[in-house]
């Protein structure tokens, strides 16, 4: 699940690295939740954007109907909600130390064979934990037909295509270490 508030030019991004470093343990111990990852870009587009996977339905739709999501809400605004169908998710124990992140995604072509798909998305999660990735997640979403694909990094990540962004802080329980295939 994401979502994501683009700011202004001139937003002062310490703002949300303060917000970040006060919210962001509040959820460290949050029944349900794998872990959410603190986004922010603060480069050509400032933006906000957590990013979150849920251990199901229940914990994320628990969430939103909180106090927590009201109190984001109230501060930026109503956001519209990305979720998607885990492809693949693999969190390692270390994933806290994650300060760094890229998101990139495709379309899936019309008639395409999902199981082929899957297959590929599979190798690319294999090689993004090769290259260091702490956490790879790849998400399905069936409406729009996309791909998702997010990776957390304790260094800066090589070279791709997609959307970079900094790590303020990651909530995750101690020592999760997640496989979802």
């Amino acid at each position: 699940m994401q979502y994501s508030f683009v700011l202004p030019a001139d937003y002062d991004m310490a703002v949300i690295r303060e917000r970040i470093a006060t919210k962001g343990p509040l959820l460290d111990g949050l029944p349900g939740l794998v872990f959410k990852a603190y986004l922010y870009a603060d480069g050509a587009e400032h933006a906000y954007a957590p990013f979150y996977l849920w251990r199901d339905e229940e914990a994320m739709h628990g969430f939103l109907n909180g106090p927590a999501f009201a109190g984001v809400a109230r501060a930026f605004g109503w956001p519209s909600v990305k979720t998607w169908t885990p492809w693949h998710a693999s969190v390692g124990a270390d994933v806290r130390a994650a300060r760094f992140a890229t998101r990139g995604g495709a379309v899936i072509a019309p008639y395409s064979a999902l199981s082929e798909l899957r297959l590929q998305e599979e190798a690319f999660a294999r090689q993004a934990l090769a290259q260091g990735a702490l956490a790879v997640v790849v998400g399905f979403e069936s409406v729009t037909w996309t791909i998702t694909r997010l990776c957390l990094w304790r260094d800066a990540p090589p070279v791709e295509a997609g959307q970079r962004y900094s790590v303020g802080h990651v909530s995750a329980p101690a020592g999760a270490l997640v496989a979802v295939r």
